[in-house]
């Protein structure tokens, strides 16, 4: 029967494919490799700058290799070539093209930190800076990371007058809102205690004797006639 072979087919198929997710999934997700949220970061002429790159590995790793490699315009090449030998070994360094360059990495409290430092900034170092990370343990695969340099003659300030105009005026609005709240409240404490004082003057008032006042209303003593 054709059609029974067509659907043993393509059942064959979603279960081939199905294992090559099931192996591929978890190798995917094995290793990652940070360099901070920030995609630009801004340094001086003539300063220093730390570029950050960190990695996580849940499979563990051994002889693991890290590299930073610089791309611009014109130029590509290598900055430095390290290898982290185990978890217990901080990184070495086998190969370094730039003097002015110094690796600040650790795995100390699992940081698993392989970032550069690079001093006496040049405004030619402005670039894409790349972190690349290569696990044996996970059949090297190569993971990395970029982030973008951009050297300037000095740093911009920033503006805050709009932001502070604008928290400004909703702080005022908020602190209105509170007084007119407060002042609602306070009108409606004072009428409920008017109110609870006349109630109280109505109570009185109806359980008084009002005979020698002459008024309407009140009751009187019935004096017997007298006998003739």
């Amino acid at each position: 029967m054709p059609g029974a072979g067509h659907r043993g087919a393509a059942r064959a198929r979603w279960l081939g494919t199905g294992l090559l997710g099931l192996f591929l999934v978890p190798v995917s997700l094995s290793l990652e490799v940070s360099v901070g949220k920030a995609a630009t970061i801004y340094a001086v002429n003539g300063t220093e700058i730390l570029l950050p790159c960190t990695f996580t590995s849940c499979f563990g790793f051994q002889n693991l290799r890290f590299w930073w490699s610089y791309n611009s315009s014109d130029t590509f090449k290598i900055l430095i070539d390290g290898i982290v030998k185990n978890e217990k070994s901080d990184p070495k360094v086998k190969l370094k093209d730039d003097d002015r360059i110094t690796l600040e990495g650790s795995v100390k409290e699992k940081m698993n930190n392989i970032s550069i430092l690079l001093r006496n900034l040049e405004f030619s170092d402005t670039g894409k800076y790349t972190c690349h990370v290569k696990n044996p343990k996970e059949n090297y695969l190569q993971h990395q990371a970029t982030i973008f340099l951009q050297v300037v003659d000095k740093l911009e300030e920033v503006d805050n007058t709009v932001t502070l105009i604008i928290l400004a005026v909703v702080g005022g609005v908020i602190g209105f809102l509170i007084f007119i709240l407060l002042v609602k409240k306070f009108i409606a404490f004072i009428i409920k205690k008017t109110q609870e004082k006349k109630k109280e003057c109505l109570v009185s008032s109806s359980g008084n004797d009002n005979t020698e006042n002459g008024l309407p209303g009140s009751k009187a003593e019935e004096k017997a006639p007298k006998k003739v």
